[in-house]
């Protein structure tokens, strides 16, 4: 295995300021630089994508929580923007591809660095089949004929499950030609979808409100919620929350593709949580609102489809629902380039199998075609197990969540480290001369609040309750399978390590000495 450091890379000579910043840390520019602030801004709010999300987990919140489990929305967005925070500040020093790879290794050590970039693009690649999952909840709503496999279209049923994996493929397929063509294609198609996305979102929300049949005061009741006390519904409840407010850094992940990334990513990372968080939280209120009966169990299998439906009437229910298709099949798209720039990343720096076919890049197009190939034939692999079981569709929508929450701890953890022994530095340019995005004195409180965060909501999502996880009993596998998924995950990474460093004594290692380079 022939392996090259990107030390002993020699970056063509800079182009532009953008460039001559990826030039810093030994890396040259193959990705075409094409994204503008929108564009960058679409990157992270079609990966959270918050139809998409809502749509697909709205019926599992209300089921256990009840009304209630509003409440989970604005203390888990809380959280997220502590760490979006956090992150913001590493996409001002660090405006590389693989972001969580880049910072993690930077931050601690290359072997530490290189398990979070491992368990983060493997979450990665089970959120895009989640997200591919999510057309169940929305395409038979619309047209029985969606319904390509059996005759019951809800996800809890065999017939359901199996057709969710049919079009997951199919979308899939899709997914991965647009990866293949040109970043310029996929650009376009974010920022229509993401508009189109806002658009909607704001319909709904306006509609929902308007057809109100209660008052927001029915956030405070339970009617409905699980017989698991208050903080177990709560607890389970806030997997809503938790499933949609992930991906915001995307947009560190497009910064070798964004124009003053420095500059841009930072401000865009907050302001697609921001505008997500906001949005998703109005949507759960007026599906509460206007939901014809808080007690007929629709609420809590068929979720805001049938709100829309019922509440809105079939033809103004069913163009909203197209909007949340659109939605579905952006975030899909842009979830599945964010785990194909981690796989170019690592490559690139040698640090996977297969690496010198993974990091080439088509000089043509400005993409890394092999990462989206495997991005979309694992994710497929995974709609798989839906034929196994119905189960199969929670357990891989936790399981995604509990890989990015413990990455996201992989780059908090260190960078809490590195500012308690006053490593971090809070100063630096960007591209205009501007200082540099910073929490300040606010680094430490901010960056120990999203640790602790981040930690106990990974423990939440992981634990291996029975009622979620294997709710008829008798498939203990998918009641542990988040633990067993994480626990291969990082067995497979620490044998391909061992043998790695058996047959590469010389092990290569990131550029992760560069130092925090001020325009």
């Amino acid at each position: 295995m022939t392996t090259t450091s990107p030390s002993d890379v020699r970056p063509d000579p800079p182009h532009s300021p953008d460039d001559a910043s990826l030039a810093e840390f030994g890396y040259r520019q193959e990705l075409h630089r094409s994204l503008g602030r929108y564009a960058s801004f679409a990157a992270g709010f079609s990966f959270i994508s918050v139809l998409t999300t809502v749509f697909q987990f709205f019926a599992f919140g209300y089921a256990f929580g009840g009304p209630v489990f509003f409440w989970t929305w604005p203390a888990v967005l809380l959280g997220q923007l502590l760490v979006a925070a956090c992150f913001a500040e590493l996409a001002a020093r660090y405006p590389i591809s693989g972001a969580i790879y880049q910072w993690s290794s930077r931050l601690s050590t290359p072997a530490f660095g290189w398990f979070a970039g491992w368990i983060m693009v493997i979450g990665q690649i089970v959120v895009v089949a989640a997200a591919a999952l999510a057309l169940q909840m929305v395409l038979p709503a619309i047209w029985s004929g969606f319904q390509l496999v059996g005759t019951d279209p809800a996800v809890t049923s065999s017939d359901g499950a199996a057709n969710a994996a049919v079009l997951g493929v199919i979308l899939l397929v899709l997914t991965t030609l647009v990866n293949v063509l040109d970043n310029r294609v996929m650009s376009v198609i974010n920022r229509v979808g993401v508009t189109a996305e806002i658009i909607g979102a704001v319909l709904i929300i306006v509609l929902l409100l308007t057809h109100s049949e209660r008052s927001p005061g029915i956030t405070f009741h339970t009617t409905g919620a699980a017989s698991t006390g208050l903080f177990g519904a709560l607890a389970v409840g806030s997997f809503t929350a938790a499933y949609v407010m992930i991906g915001f850094d995307s947009a560190g992940e497009m910064s070798e593709e964004t124009h003053h990334p420095r500059r841009t990513a930072p401000r865009t990372i907050l302001t697609a949580l921001g505008a997500a968080g906001l949005l998703g939280g109005l949507i759960i209120l007026g599906g509460l609102l206007a939901a014809p009966s808080l007690t007929d169990g629709h609420l809590g299998v068929d979720g805001l489809s049938y709100v829309l439906t019922s509440s809105l009437g079939d033809g103004v229910g069913k163009v909203l629902l197209a909007d949340v298709v659109v939605a579905i099949a952006v975030a899909t798209l842009a979830i599945q380039t964010a785990a194909c720039r981690m796989l170019f990343s690592m490559a690139r720096d040698a640090q996977l199998p297969f690496s010198a076919r993974l990091a080439r890049v088509n000089p043509r197009t400005g993409m890394p075609s092999a990462p989206a190939l495997v991005v979309g034939v694992l994710a497929a692999a995974l709609l798989l197990l839906n034929f196994a079981s119905p189960d199969a569709f929670l357990a891989i929508g936790t399981t995604c969540i509990v890989m990015l929450y413990l990455a996201y701890a992989m780059v908090t953890g260190p960078l809490l480290i590195r500012r308690l022994r006053g490593e971090f530095a809070s100063e630096g340019t960007d591209e205009t001369g501007a200082k540099l995005f910073s929490l300040g004195r606010w680094g430490i409180p901010v960056n120990a609040l999203a640790l602790a965060y981040g930690l106990a909501m990974t423990v939440n999502l992981a634990w291996p309750r029975a009622e979620v996880y294997d709710p008829a009993g008798g498939h203990w596998y998918f009641q542990w399978f988040t633990v067993l998924f994480l626990g291969v995950t990082v067995g497979l990474g620490a044998l391909y390590q061992w043998a790695r460093a058996r047959h590469v004594p010389a092990a290569v290692e990131p550029a992760r000495a560069a130092p925090e380079p001020t325009q």
